[in-house]
Parts: C-alpha cells; structure tokens; sequence
C-alpha cells in the first residue's frame, strides 16, 4: 500500500482522495479550515444555514459514480430531487420567464413571453445536446495534454465538425444571430458566468452549458448543496481517508524533480505520491518555492469573482424559489465593466445579475434564507469595502423593484462574502471563483494539466486545472488525475 498526502479538500480534492482509497492507496486530506469542502461549504448566522459556494446542482451521476465505483449504494449516502422549475427570472420591466425541466415548456414560455419561435428553441436545446456529446467526452473526460487525446475516434469526430462548434465566435454573437428578442440573449448570454468569462469574448462552444440544465437537469440534494460535501467526506472516511483538519500545508516537498512529502504548521509527513488541490498560482508560489513555476500560465486573467450576501429574510416570499435571476437593465455596459473598466472601483453599479435561493427548512419558522451572488471582478485592490455597501443598495432597489415590494425591512441577519474573504478562505487567486478566465479560443489549452511529467508523484485537481471550475469538472478534474496515477504506476 502506497500513501498519497492531498493538500486541500475542495470538492476535487476530496473526489481525488475517494478514488486513490479505492485503488488501494493510504490516503491523508490536509485542510487550512476547520470544515471541508472549499468554496462548497456552509455558513450559519443568527439561525438561519447557508449554503456558501455553488448554487445549482447538475450532472448528479457524477456524484453517484464516487460512491458506485467504492461499492456502495450512493441513496445510504446521499438524495437529491430533479427540479420541475430549473429558473425563474426577473426583469424591472415586469417581464417574468420561468424555465423548466421539460424542453418542450421551456420553449413555450419563451414564446408566450418574449416571442421567440417554440421550434426554433427545440431546435437550439436538441443541438447544445449534439453539440455536448462531441465535446465531452473529449474535453471533460481527458487530458488534453496527452498526445492520446488528439488521436482517438473522439477528436477525428471533433475535428469533423469543428465549424459547428463555435470556436471562431463569441457566445454573445451566436446567441444574438440565433435569437428574436435581447432578453433571450441575455438570459443565454448569462451562462458564461457559469466559469467566470465574459459572454462576449468568450468563444460561442461554451454555449453549450445550458444543456446541462435543459436537456439532463437541474437538481436539488436533500439537506442543501453541503450535503454534497459531507456525503463524500463520510464515503471517503468510510474507506480510510484520514483527515487533518485546521492543520495548514505551508510546502510541498520535492526532491531531485519529485514530489516526496508535505510540511504543515505542525510537523513534516513522507508520502510516495502528492496532490494539490490549492489554486495553482498560491501553490507554485507558496508551496514550491524551489520549483520552476510556469508564469505565462499563472499569469493568465482570473475568472470573475463576486460579492455574495446572505440574508435571513422574516418572511416568505412567494415570488421567488430555488433558483432566481434578477437581470439588469444595462446589461451590457455593466457586464463588460466587470472584466475590462479599470475604473471599477469608482463604479459599483456593474453588475450582470443577482442570483438567490431560498431554503424555508433552514431557517427559523415563518422565515427563509437568501443566498444573492452579484458578479465581480476577483481583487486587484478595489475599494471593496465601498463597493460592498454601494452594491448592497443596488441589490435591495433592485429586487424591490422587481418584486413590487420593499424587501429592506425583511431583512434580519446578514454575512457578506467579498473577492478578499474569498481569496482568504479559499487560497483562490484574487478571490477568482473558477481560476482562469475562458475568454479566449484557447483558454482551454491553457489551464493547468492535472499532471506534469517535469515534477513527478505530484496531481493536480480542482478547478484552477483542466478541465475547469464547478462541481461537475472539479470532479472531472479528479477522474483525470485518476487516470494518469494508474498509468504512472
């Protein structure tokens, strides 16, 4: 039996270290925090429990696959619920869109709503399908870092149909030649947030987000999205994994070019293989500072990032549900702002949308909880501290003005997360919430490999690597570096 220390238990780590106790491995989870799971974490005020990081749930069978492939049945762990309403928007006007788990009424509502043709938004749903099964396989699923990866059936298949992928477009142009009215851009514009880029530089492939949602779905897990986190940890202590907690790894180390060990705060451990599930640029930078860092990489701009506000809300609202987007009316100028106005700090109105979600069971009786994320830029020494306050305004007139209805005096606890709280939590750089930025044609080339043969026994996972951030390629991430440990060894 090997040991295989992982520093940090982000969602990746924690996937990474199920995978290395089911191949055998004696596996050890090195954690800076008194709680797992990263940014997919929870935070409490006043009675009422947030969930901290992501806030939708999709590919669940990726999930499932950890607990299916240690042998387990991942119903004793874990539940969740396809949800019948995946969205409701907002916009000032007092338009109202609800999207659904059903293609076909997703795409009536966007005809009864906003005049687009119902065939034509079938017609576009069954193509992002297409296009994800070419995609997937190939970019998600693999290295692309592997010589292997560009030579298989999968890559001809991609090479084949290269021009229908969008590469050689942003995604805001391909969304406004496809459809009638802006308010459809905007809403499919918006999910290129999705990892942290910019709808208008961005390349139009990563348009094929939503189908993750439209065409599989969105869920809900029982118990809140911690319980994606906690379901995993108790899986991997179930098989082994040891956990050090509040106990912070300050060097991985190396000798003649390979990985053999960690030092925390406490005390130094040997291991025969090691993991970093720290974002790259804090890892090179403070974790191995002997080592050559690749900074044309670590230098690459950061994804954004955001301001997120927790509100224990007195009453209910029957307006809004699991998931809501509360869209601006100066889309586009606020949008760009975030990743090009170098005078952001001076203007706090840029913001794309505010996104919430309401859990009435975990909040005190008659009340519920609110979980508002505001787009920002990750921290360049921004006056955040005025931008929070001034954002704080824009969000409650906004939602008031969308909801017909003063939200200000509802509002009975409170916690806000910020680029800077973020970056300190999360060893994120700069707070970014998906490492790198996706806005370019050959952002995907550029993100970090989950293995490097020039410092060896040493995998990268999480979502400042390939394939990128979220829960579902945080756990991709994973299954890569998987792979390249049983063909290392």
């Amino acid at each position: 039996m090997a040991s295989f220390g992982i520093v940090g238990s982000g969602i990746g780590g924690i996937a990474l270290a199920i995978r290395m106790a089911v191949l055998g491995q004696k596996v050890q989870v090195f954690e800076a925090n008194a709680y797992p799971g990263g940014k997919l974490c929870q935070i409490e005020v006043q009675g009422f429990r947030f969930d901290a990081g992501p806030s939708l749930f999709t590919l669940p069978n990726l999930v499932d696959e950890l607990f299916t492939l240690a042998g387990k049945n991942p119903r004793d762990y874990f539940n969740y619920q396809k949800l019948p309403v995946i969205c409701h928007y907002f916009w000032e006007d007092g338009t109202r869109l609800d999207t659904f788990a059903d293609p076909q009424k997703t795409a009536q509502a966007f005809a009864e709503k906003l005049g687009e043709n119902p065939v034509k938004i079938q017609d576009y749903l069954q193509g992002l399908q297409t296009k994800y099964q070419i995609i997937s396989e190939l970019f998600l699923e693999n290295s692309l870092h592997d010589y292997r990866t560009w030579t298989g059936k999968k890559a001809l298949q991609g090479y084949m149909n290269l021009g229908k992928l969008g590469l050689f477009s942003s995604m805001h142009a391909a969304n406004a030649q496809t459809f009638r009215h802006p308010k459809t851009v905007q809403l499919f514009d918006r999910y290129a947030t999705y990892n942290g880029s910019d709808p208008y530089q961005t390349p139009a492939t990563l348009g094929i987000i939503p189908h993750l949602e439209y065409n599989i779905g969105a869920f809900f897990p029982e118990g809140g999205m911690i319980s994606i986190t906690n379901s995993l940890v108790e899986l991997a202590k179930d098989l082994g994994v040891k956990f050090h907690f509040n106990e912070k790894v300050v060097e991985i180390l190396t000798q003649h070019n390979q990985a053999i060990g960690l030092k925390t705060e406490q005390t130094s451990y040997s291991y025969d293989y090691v993991a970093s599930n720290m974002d790259i640029r804090p890892t090179y930078q403070k974790l191995l500072p002997t080592q050559k860092a690749p900074k044309k990489l670590l230098n690459q701009p950061k994804s954004s990032s955001g301001i997120i506000f927790y509100w224990g809300m007195n009453t209910h609202f029957e307006e809004v549900g699991v998931h809501n987007i509360f869209f601006s009316d100066h889309y586009e100028e606020e949008f760009k702002a975030i990743f090009k106005d170098k005078t952001l700090s001076k203007d706090p109105t840029a913001y794309l949308h505010i996104s919430s979600k309401v859990h009435a069971a975990d909040a005190p009786t008659g009340g519920e909880n609110w979980f508002i994320l505001v787009n920002a830029p990750a921290n360049q020494g921004q006056d955040w501290e005025a931008l929070v306050n001034q954002t704080r305004e824009q969000v409650i007139r906004k939602i008031s003005n969308c909801m017909g209805k003063d939200i200000r005096k509802h509002i009975v606890a409170e916690d806000v997360l910020d680029p800077r709280s973020i970056e300190s939590r999360t060893s994120s750089s700069g707070g970014a919430l998906y490492g790198n930025a996706s806005n370019n044609k050959f952002a995907a080339f550029l993100r970090h490999p989950n293995y490097r043969p020039a410092l060896k026994n040493l995998y990268w996972v999480g979502g400042s690597v390939h394939p990128g951030g979220g829960i579902p390629l945080c756990l991709s991430s994973a299954k890569i570096a998987a792979k390249h440990f049983q063909e290392n060894t």
